[in-house]
């Protein structure tokens, strides 16, 4: 980072149970649910925001203010983003570049998504369909078949890996393996399922080597995060020792190797390697410092390749750094250990911020149920396609490493009476109060307020 910019930190997270997508809850209460807890973590109010980012893909103009007029109505700009799945990491960027450059000390950045289930599919017929040349491409170069694009697309890109450097359909089922056997310990997972490999291998196909259970789900959910500036923190010391410093990021965009007939670089393989060289490079950091990742595995595919472009393994050797057991715990970094897109769910919007508060309570040694201990350094990986990545360092703010807090001492720190990393619950009207703005409306609400002390 530049010596005249200030350092970012993510003072705040929280997050919803990420669900199926049933219709029972809306967007706006899943954002307010998230955004309260984000604000309740870092003990604000919504009167400290200087700024606000809005992370969704489906949804009309403004639905960022609809979420965040629930906070309060005190005339902050609040920007809407739509960046594909890289949405959510998006908004952490923005947010990021705002504090870094002095437009604000305090920024929350709330991510939500309502879906509808099955696989993605484009909202307007009318008009050209911003990946068309990429699905054109797949087309020109492979048969096309019934599978959701995605899937063809990322299931071509796994194939090239397989024969360029001898990867097998087993190594993609490992690594389902691991996500979903990592999900157990997450009570925001939408899955909390165990497979065997055998049962991952033999579930149904989806698009070759790709089975159903290689598959992230659509889900309904919210994350957020609220950032701050060294001056904010210093303002607060009380809450220092929670902080963690983003040391390095980097989003970028696909370069011209996208069309040069790789189905890996289709699906971000140069971009994730050039925005990981470009993060690590900014913090100082080497990848082999990483020591836990949250890494973006819509398909299992997405996860070996992805391993290769941010340097975890050697160069063609993904599928062996599996096979060694590096990516679960007691190897060289431990991948997902949320369970990932796979388990965890994947509503486009709250998947990078999820990521975050992942990784924010793991530094902060809050999982104590899933925690890679002895970590200092951990990486954040979001990629959309059409492009988009962001690649977030995050460090722990003393420069030490993590060891477990109890529950005890968690739910003493929180004041909200548990462990928000290893329980999930949502959110009473009295801790909508203690966050809610003085300036605001009970227009702006969506009927969420109940009886004081009752859960909304």
């Amino acid at each position: 980072m530049d010596n005249n910019v200030m350092e970012t930190y993510i003072l705040g997270v929280g997050m919803t149970q990420f669900q199926k997508p049933r219709g029972k809850v809306d967007y706006a209460e899943l954002g307010h649910e998230a955004g309260v807890k984000a604000m309740l973590d870092a003990h604000i109010t919504y009167d400290d925001i200087d700024q606000g980012v809005a992370c969704y893909c489906y949804g009309d103009s403004t639905c960022g203010q609809r979420v965040f007029y629930q906070f309060g109505m005190t005339q902050i700009p609040i920007y809407n983003v739509n960046n594909n799945c890289a949405t959510g990491s998006t908004g952490i960027y923005m947010a990021r570049n705002l504090i870094s450059h002095g437009a604000a000390d305090c920024v929350l950045v709330v991510g939500f998504e309502k879906m509808q289930s099955g696989s993605l599919q484009s909202n307007f017929r009318d008009r050209a369909n911003p990946l068309g040349a990429m699905v054109a491409m797949m087309k020109e170069d492979h048969v096309e078949t019934k599978a959701p694009f995605a899937a063809q697309m990322f299931a071509h890109a796994g194939l090239e890996y397989m024969e360029k450097y001898g990867a097998q359909a087993s190594d993609f089922a490992e690594i389902a393996r691991v996500n979903h056997q990592h999900s157990r310990n997450n009570p925001y997972s939408q899955f909390q399922d165990v497979y065997t490999h055998e049962q991952i291998s033999s579930s149904p196909m989806i698009e070759a080597p790709l089975t159903k259970l290689q598959c992230c789900p659509t889900s309904d959910g919210g994350a957020a995060a609220v950032l701050v500036s060294k001056r904010f923190l210093l303002a607060h010391p009380e809450h220092r020792a929670q902080a963690v410093l983003i040391a390095g990021q980097c989003m970028a965009t696909d370069s011209p190797s996208l069309f040069n007939r790789s189905s890996m670089n289709l699906v971000g393989f140069e971009m994730t390697r050039y925005a990981a060289r470009k993060a690590l490079e900014e913090a100082k950091l080497s990848i082999k410092d990483v020591g836990v990742c949250e890494l973006h595995d819509c398909f299992s595919s997405s996860e070996l390749i992805s391993i290769d472009g941010l340097g975890l393994s050697e160069p063609g050797k993904a599928h062996e750094y599996v096979r060694q057991g590096n990516i679960t715990y007691g190897g060289s970094t431990v991948v997902n250990p949320s369970g990932g897109l796979i388990s965890k769910g994947h509503p486009l919007g709250a998947t990078g911020l999820a990521q975050c508060a992942e990784l924010v309570w793991q530094l902060r040694g809050w999982a104590n149920n899933r925690l890679v201990e002895n970590t200092r350094v951990a990486l954040a990986h979001n990629v959309g396609l059409g492009g988009a990545i962001v690649v977030t360092i995050y460090q722990r703010a003393d420069g030490t490493t993590n060891s477990k807090v109890s529950d005890e001492e968690v739910q003493r720190v929180t004041g909200t009476g548990y462990n928000p990393a290893t329980e999930a619950r949502g959110i009473t009207a009295a801790q909508v109060e203690r966050t809610k703005s003085r300036q605001c409306s009970p227009w702006a609400l969506v009927g969420l307020q109940k009886q004081p002390g009752t859960s909304l």
